[in-house]
């Protein structure tokens, strides 16, 4: 019968939209004389479909996995290509571009047609890329996919229109940039060696064309010959060999000489009057040896030879080439040698590529470097060079998001006017010094602050235990504010005592964040089951840091059986099941220690957020403490409230005391909806020394740190206990994304008896630790684990969450079961799984019989109903558990200040209790009207600011009560609770449900949030599958349902949050974070929010030489590459050669397509030469004409002139 009426409830909730009846809610009852009932709500929802659209709108941080780099001299903007097929375009601080090329084929190189307003990119899969920079957002004109060969280099002359490109084979093909298409001019290989020469000369490395002749082209192969090519003779002017590869080639600017990189630490120079021998050999870090041998030196990667005026020095910047022996503990190095000056900068990262910026973008002219840029493997720098220590300029651009790997993040809008300001006057003070004092070069584009902009704050916690502050506002981002959270504690001592042992890596890694920017009470958690609460305040403090240790966890013993409820109802007596108190007798000393230890003196704290308050979990019975999983503070109630797999914690941060510690199932009460069954007793276990908590560093590697890759970390995060013991029993567990708890094994099956209401107010809590918690590693952003639930293939059970995600990277998984040990492998499994991001909820009751441990999801405290029968609304906490209830516990608070400093705060559970499917993953309240009722606040104030005896400070509350948010309504308000599955929305206090929606079944949500949006609500999801879905409020609606991402990846699960306004973000990668809107009013502002990159600039005037340098061959020849390369001269390529693919856009609008105002001065000024040159050709037709007139005159002049003296019959 319970079953069947299981059934029913879920037929009757399945209609999205519909009202339920009270039956269909948990436990509904007759509502109360001052209640409103279902019928009273009308809502009037102003939310359609098309209010809403998915636009990435910006991408922050340094490009993951760089490859190569360019420079437009006279745009003054800067590209980077990416090993996944990304570009991203730089200018001044606002102008930052994201571009991604759809085949995801990593980026070899970047050629910019200089003042054009256009970028070349050359891909892994052989193809040619032309994009037009003249709109807000690039797109490609042209591609060119080589077929038969590979692309090794591409080279652009200055104002040129043909793009020399060097394959693997050795040949060089000439492309026609604003067709896109081959000439049929190509320079064998074999035509610019030596017919006697046999072997091979390798693949092209260098192409240029002669700073003195435009046309002789200089090609340079792996092998170590360079060729220069006649392009006029199609012959080769001279060649030259030497025994070691080639890496870079660089020309003097007159085009007498130029030098070259080798593969064995040497630089060659080469004058081109003797191409015999190099003039000169030097090995710049090599040595000679005692017995006459060269020192053994790294390649020379890249080198360039720049003159400068103010000095007769040219200058010689180079990567690489360290001797072998001297390199071995030192990092990578860039040299700058300037006359006999040798300075070596050692860099933090290897180098990717670096480039020399200089005033003048002709080849043929005095050069003048200033800068370098130079782009490491995780890090983005620029030299100063016109200082004789070489300065760096100071970043503007956030490149520093990775310093340390993001574990977690946070997104705030519509901040207080006030905060950002703030931050930004303390954390000035941390900003590093000796910088460049010079403005940062790379200033190219415009941009401009939107219309539509309002204070947005993003928080990244960090895996060495900093927090971050970022000024968010107008799809900029700019550091405000760093926190270290690492300074609370002492440095561990590996080795010494337990906290030793749990000490690895990153012991303070930030696993959540809860921030209130009314009253900038800002709390952290971190990896080492510790809470961390601090207040802000404008100036220094030197303060004990109160620290409060706390035994949350939970024995197998504590699970219920059916017998055992029957002679123990209702849990009659709770101290059966409260483990011992810290420092009572059967308490081990050495288990009672917390992961960390906490600073016991008083510590001196900078202005900024100061620590005020430290929660750790002990360890117990040899076992770490669990991780924890939620989060919830209130600085209104002064209450803090957190949970884990094993229980609740709530502390009174005002009087620093523990005000509840309850497991799970004590927080029921009488009313436990489900029926456990007992687990086999437990051998003793294993030490967990060898499992403590690891680093979350997966995703870099540097000489500092020794980091296990995220396969390892991802096959060591367990959803069972960590023990070889055959016999122990399998635990519930959840998966935390971003704090919540995104997995439970399985759906609540059945229901047992109907909960109990109206069970008196528990009395006032001590401290209580429940027991042995089965040990979960530690787990974060950086190894970014989520859920992947499997069907069930075997006897008896379930493949567990642990096992897909292990099949996932191909390796084995043994599920300690009670019987039996099963082993999975992903390739032989792999057609029986439906998706990997699928969810199969098992309704089995030996499911429910394995999750009878319960994790708390997620915390709310806020003004409500925590009984039916209540008349007004009291503060409550409201609790959402893992196998999807919905727990209330009602709060008593003196409202007095004074009292509220001494008297005792009780709270107790009440027995509500609501139920969904799935873990609960948000709470949110409206008023009857649909409006989202805030949670109260305390206004903030200065902790250590001065007092003034005439006005004493008295805490000052905002409360957003339910009951005059809606006078129409008298009292009541709506409950938005939302799980993994679906979404219920309760009236309250008579606790309807009066919209239930089915969001998804084959998948499970990731996050959930009630979010602002066009002047109304509305709720959020971001599906495992990569949906992203919007529902209205109240009544549940589908509004918006996207397939976002077809491939979800785990850590864009991790750090996906939504925020007010419509915007959302995640970690699109280790080192980048991606924005985007789901608001049709954001998109449609997007082009006025976004930066220019193209601005109309003349061109520079190449620089007169004078008629002494002219005379004597100074200036450089210039000859008509249409006439050797177009299709006249030179014929058609061959069709197979390559193939050519046309972009959205067509060649004749390339110049027209630009937005926005500097596009239509661009056009503008494109008209303006169209009509100044058809004025021009008016008026030599005009000339011409006179001319003509003029001859046509004078030769009539002379005939009559002839003819005048002759008779007439002389004619």
């Amino acid at each position: 019968m319970k079953k069947f009426r299981k059934v029913l409830d879920g037929l009757s909730s399945s209609s999205p939209g519909g009202v339920a009846s009270p039956s269909c809610g948990s436990a509904a009852g007759t509502p109360t004389a001052h209640a409103p009932t279902p019928q009273d709500i009308h809502v009037q929802e102003t939310l359609v479909s098309e209010n809403f659209h998915i636009c990435k709108t910006v991408r922050h941080g340094f490009p993951y996995q760089p490859t190569c780099l360019a420079f437009d001299p006279v745009q003054k903007i800067l590209a980077i290509g990416s090993r996944t097929g990304g570009i991203r375009i730089l200018g001044r601080p606002g102008v930052d571009c994201y571009s991604q090329h759809e085949s995801g084929a990593a980026v070899l190189q970047l050629q910019f047609l200089i003042n054009e307003g256009a970028l070349v990119t050359a891909c892994a899969d052989d193809t040619l890329h032309l994009w037009n920079l003249r709109q807000r957002r690039p797109a490609i004109l042209h591609s060119l996919k080589f077929n038969r060969e590979r692309i090794t280099f591409c080279h652009l002359p200055f104002q040129s229109k043909w793009l020399y490109v060097g394959t693997e084979r050795g040949n060089t093909h000439i492309v026609n940039i604003e067709s896109f298409v081959l000439s049929g001019y190509v320079i064998m290989w074999n035509k610019a060696i030596e017919l006697a020469t046999k072997a091979h000369p390798g693949p092209v490395v260098h192409l240029s064309d002669s700073p003195k002749d435009e046309g002789k082209l200089l090609i340079g192969f792996e092998s170590g010959t360079v060729v220069q090519w006649d392009l006029r003779a199609k012959k080769v002017d001279f060649r030259i060999y030497y025994d070691e590869a080639i890496h870079s080639v660089s020309w003097h600017h007159e085009g007498k000489q130029f030098m070259c990189s080798h593969s064995d630490g040497s630089l060659t120079m080469w004058n081109l009057r003797n191409t015999a021998r190099p003039i000169q050999i030097t090995y710049p870090h090599g040595k000679i040896l005692k017995d006459g041998r060269k020192e053994s030196c790294k390649p020379i990667l890249k080198v360039e030879y720049k003159t400068s005026r103010n000095s007769s020095e040219p200058y010689v910047i180079f990567s690489g080439g360290l001797s072998y022996d001297k390199s071995g503990g030192r990092r990578p190095t860039l040299t700058i040698m300037h006359g006999k000056a040798i300075t070596v900068l050692e860099m933090d990262h290897p180098i990717v590529e670096f480039l020399v910026l200089c005033d003048t973008p002709y080849s043929n002219e005095v050069q003048d470097p200033y800068a370098v840029v130079v782009l490491l493997e995780k890090d983005f720098i620029v030299v100063d060079l016109t200082q004789s220590n070489f300065p760096i300029f100071e970043n503007p651009y956030p490149m520093d998001i990775h310093e340390s790997p993001v574990t977690c993040t946070a997104y705030f809008a519509e901040c207080p006017p006030d905060i950002i300001p703030i931050l930004y006057s303390i954390g000035a003070k941390q900003k590093k010094t000796g910088y460049s004092h010079k403005e940062w070069p790379v200033s190219g584009g415009t941009w401009t602050l939107g219309s539509q902009t309002y204070p947005e704050i993003i928080v990244t916690g960090h895996a060495d235990g900093t927090v971050k502050f970022w000024d968010a506002s107008a799809i900029t981002l700019q550091m405000l504010y760093k926190l270290k959270t690492s300074k609370v504690f002492e440095k561990p001592k590996v080795g010494e005592g337990r906290a030793g042992e749990l000490v690895e890596e990153d012991p303070y890694a930030v696993q959540m964040v809860s921030w209130c920017p009314h009253s900038r009470l800002f709390c952290v958690v971190g990896i080492s089951a510790h809470v961390i609460l601090y207040r802000f305040s404008k100036h220094d403090a030197n303060t004990q840091i109160v620290s409060l240790e706390v035994r949350l966890q939970f024995d197998s013993e504590d699970v219920i059986s059916p017998s055992e409820a029957e002679n123990n109802p209702c849990f009659s007596d709770p101290s059966s099941h409260s483990p011992q108190p810290p420092g009572s007798p059967g308490s081990g000393t050495q288990d009672s220690l917390p992961c960390l230890k906490v600073k016991n003196r008083p510590v001196r704290m900078p202005p900024g957020y100061q620590a005020e308050l430290v929660v750790q979990l002990q360890w117990v019975d040899g076992e770490p403490p669990q991780q924890i999983t939620s989060l919830d503070i209130n600085s209104a109630y002064g209450l803090l409230a957190f949970g884990n797999c094993n229980g609740l914690t709530v502390v009174d941060f005002l009087q620093k005391t523990i005000l509840m510690c309850m497991g799970t199932l004590d927080l029921y009460g009488a009313a436990d909806p489900y029926q456990r069954l007992t687990r086999s007793p437990r051998k003793n276990r294993q030490s967990t020394s060898d499992f403590c908590m690891r680093g979350l560093s997966h995703f870099y590697s540097d000489s500092k740190k020794r980091i296990r890759t995220s396969y390892q970390s991802l096959t060591e995060l367990s959803d069972n206990q960590v023990s070889m013991d055959m016999e122990r029993s399998k635990s519930p567990t959840s998966d935390h994304v971003n704090g919540h708890c995104t997995s439970p094994t399985s759906q609540p099956c059945s229901v047992g008896k109907p909960r109990i209401t109206g069970v008196p107010e528990g009395p006032r809590l001590t401290r209580r630790g429940p027991g042995r918690p089965p040990f979960r590693k530690a787990q974060s952003a950086a190894c970014m684990e989520i859920s992947l639930p499997v069907s069930s293939h075997t006897e008896g059970g379930y493949a567990s969450r642990r096992a897909m995600l292990q099949q996932l990277h191909g390796v084995s998984m043994y599920s300690h079961d009670e019987h039996h040990t099963t082993s999975y492998n992903w390739s032989e499994r792999a057609e029986s799984r439906e998706n990997s991001f699928s969810r199969s909820r098992s309704s089995s009751v030996s499911s429910i019989d394995r999750d009878t441990k319960e994790s708390v999801t997620t915390l709310q405290f806020g003004e409500s109903y925590g009984r039916k029968g209540d008349a007004l609304p009291t503060a409550c906490l409201w609790v959402g558990t893992s196998l999807g209830v919905v727990l209330l516990l009602p709060i008593s608070i003196p409202t007095e200040e004074e009292e509220r400093m001494e008297e005792p705060i009780t709270m107790g559970p009440s027995g509500t209790v609501l139920m969904l499917k799935g873990s609960v993953l948000r709470f949110a309240f409206l008023d009857c009207g649909g409006a989202l009722i805030q949670s109260p606040y305390e206004v903030w104030r200065d902790p250590n600011g001065p007092e003034d005896p005439d006005r004493p400070r008295r805490r000052k509350l905002v409360n957003f009560s339910p009951s005059s948010s809606q006078e129409a309504c008298s009292d009541g308000h709506l409950a938005v609770v939302c799980s993994e599955k679906q979404a219920k929305v309760i009236l309250m206090p008579t606790q309807a449900v009066l919209f239930t929606h089915n969001i998804t079944e084959s998948s499970f949500l990731l996050r959930a949030d009630v979010v602002s949006v066009c002047n109304s609500v509305c709720l959020a999801c971001f599906c495992a599958n990569g949906h992203i879905m919007t529902l209205s409020l109240p009544s549940l609606r589908p509004l918006m349902d996207i397939n976002y991402l077809p491939l979800t990846d785990l850590r864009i699960a991790r750090t996906f949050v939504f925020t007010n306004g419509g915007q959302a973000l995640y970690l699109s990668s280790p080192t980048e974070i991606q924005r985007l809107t789901y608001s049709q009013e954001m998109t449609d502002n997007l082009q006025d929010m976004l930066g220019e990159l193209f601005t109309p600039i003349e061109t520079p005037e190449a620089q007169n030489k004078g008629f002494l340098k002219g005379f004597f061959g100074g200036n450089a020849q210039t000859f008509d590459r249409e006439e050797l390369f177009g299709e006249a001269a030179a014929g058609k390529a061959s069709r197979s050669l390559a193939q050519h693919i046309p972009g959205p856009m067509g060649l004749e609008n390339m110049k027209t397509a630009a937005g926005g105002v500097v596009g239509d001065l661009a056009r503008a000024r494109i008209a303006l030469d169209q009509r100044g040159e058809r004025l021009g050709e008016l008026e030599e037709r005009t000339a011409l004409m006179m001319n003509s007139a003029e001859t046509f005159s004078t030769h009539a002049h002379q005939v009559m002139l002839k003819q005048k003296d002759k008779k007439w019959y002389q004619l």
